[in-house]
């Protein structure tokens, strides 16, 4: 333990971020680091727990109090070490998890959490300023080859774990270049695109090869895959949007958030942009959808320079702290604003949309909207919603995104090619167990298995699918789970 009464000193900080009238005029990430002494601060409050809370509560296991101790002592290589045990890409959910390990956190029980996910990124950004993240070259092959269908976070993590295993990994990727939802799904303001770029080349200087513009079941024949590699990995992602089928759904300016996004992050590439541009710039913008998806649409708006920006949630605004029915170290269903919503928004809850008003051209020109009201149930159901008589009104909206989430993986191409078999909705079918499909030597993980969920979740899930595709390919696998690693620790 790093300072025994470091907890009593010093306070949760985060560090300095840039202006929101400032970086609104970019898109560039605008979170600074912390300087060496605040960072050996935020270290020193974790209090090395007898039960670390904040293990479990991470989807990966990170080996949380270890870093923390190992930053404090500034002991990056210890550090790297230990976080990139459990972790492949910290500089991934160092900037975009949600952290739920902060919500487990054990100092959170009366004191703001221990700042892990900013710890976790600075670990990471030292060790590549300071040379300690090198090429893991396996040093003997199996002979074995594998494809990993899909380069998001849960293919990745896949990729990397079965190249280390010694096995021949090719990831099939049909955009243009690998990453993803975290190349054209997440902003740059939150994830600039060399910071993959850089993960990627060290995957392939290590052996994983990408191919890119590889739309298996369209361009790629699934036939040739079967007969060519010893196992797969389905890793495609949860990729349909969830639609809103009201009146005026086909007028123009009605748009799914991440075709917005999606163009966006290309532009700022400097990719050539298919389709028709979407820009909010001096429209009136609506988001529909209260989370994370919606979030950035809020930021990009900004960004374009919209006349307005508001934000619509179904659900009724949540409580500002932890309620008896949200106890610690459960993941609190808390409201957040976010960076972008520092920025600027209107956000309004409890809100349904009736229909798109459109003009005579056919171009949307605005919303009718109703409040609801909700009530829980006595039986134990969910809580229903009613509309609020009297409470319609027309907003002007000239732009319109769709942020409602996702509702389950393409079935066209691929999977209808394959004739795997999926669950209840509409995800490839596969237990925990051995994340394996209904076809024999095919593989699946991150939200094409559970549906949609987080960066973190997709990276756990790669990693665990990887280490049953090993024990399938030879037998026993070396690879360790997330279990076995705390295991070890806790005899150390």
């Amino acid at each position: 333990m790093g300072k025994p009464t470091g907890f009593l000193e010093f306070t949760r900080e985060q560090p300095r971020k840039a202006d929101p009238r400032e970086r609104i005029g970019h898109y560039n990430e605008f979170v600074e680091r912390f300087p060496d002494n605040q960072l050996n601060q935020q270290a020193a409050r974790c209090m090395n727990c007898g039960v670390p809370f904040c293990h479990s509560g991470c989807p990966l296991g990170n080996v949380i109090p270890e870093f923390n101790d190992a930053v404090y002592r500034k002991d990056w290589k210890e550090a790297y070490d230990i976080l990139t045990s459990t972790n492949n890409f910290p500089e991934f959910t160092g900037r975009i998890c949600p952290a739920p390990c902060e919500s487990a956190c054990v100092l959170g029980i009366n004191q703001p959490p221990v700042a892990i996910e900013e710890i976790e990124k600075h670990i990471i950004e030292i060790a590549f300023d300071k040379g300690l993240v090198q090429a893991k070259v396996p040093r003997v092959r199996t002979g074995k080859k594998v494809a990993v269908i899909g380069s998001g976070p849960a293919g990745l993590a896949a990729a990397a774990q079965l190249n280390y295993a010694g096995h021949t990994v090719t990831v099939f990727e049909r955009d243009d270049k690998p990453g993803g939802l975290l190349r054209y799904g997440i902003p740059d303001f939150k994830l600039e695109k060399w910071i993959i770029d850089r993960r990627v080349k060290l995957m392939e200087e290590e052996g994983v090869i990408f191919q890119c513009n590889a739309n298996v079941g369209v361009n790629v024949r699934t036939n040739d895959l079967l007969r060519e590699f010893n196992a797969i990995v389905l890793a495609g992602g949860s990729t349909i949007p969830r639609d809103l089928n009201i009146p005026g759904r086909e007028l123009k300016g009605v748009h799914f958030a991440m075709d917005f996004l999606k163009q966006q992050n290309k532009r700022v590439s400097e990719i050539a942009v298919e389709g028709s541009d979407i820009f909010a710039t001096g429209k009136n913008v609506v988001v529909i959808g209260g989370g994370d998806t919606g979030s950035d649409c809020v930021g990009t708006s900004n960004r374009h320079g919209a006349s307005s920006i508001t934000q619509l949630e179904l659900l009724p605004k949540p409580p500002g702290e932890r309620t008896p029915y949200m106890p610690w170290p459960t993941y609190p269903m808390i409201l957040k604003t976010s960076t972008s919503h520092e920025e600027g928004a209107d956000r309004q809850w409890a809100i349904a949309t009736k229909a798109f008003l459109g003009d005579e051209k056919g171009q949307l020109k605005g919303l009718l909207l109703v409040n609801l009201e909700w009530t829980a149930s006595s039986d134990g159901r969910p809580a229903k919603f009613s509309e609020i008589p009297g409470s319609e009104r027309e907003v002007p909206c000239e732009l319109a995104l769709l942020a409602m989430g996702f509702v389950h993986p393409q079935h066209t191409g691929l999977l209808e090619e394959l004739e795997v078999e999926q669950d209840e909705r509409g995800n490839v079918k596969a237990t925990e167990k051995d994340y394996l499909t209904s076809i024999p030597k095919v593989f699946t993980a991150g939200d094409m298995r559970r549906g949609q969920s987080l960066v973190v979740w997709a990276i756990s899930e790669g990693r665990e699918c990887a280490r049953k595709v090993d024990e399938f390919l030879m037998g026993i696998s070396q690879l360790e789970s997330k279990d076995h690693s705390l295991q070890e620790l806790a005899l150390k």
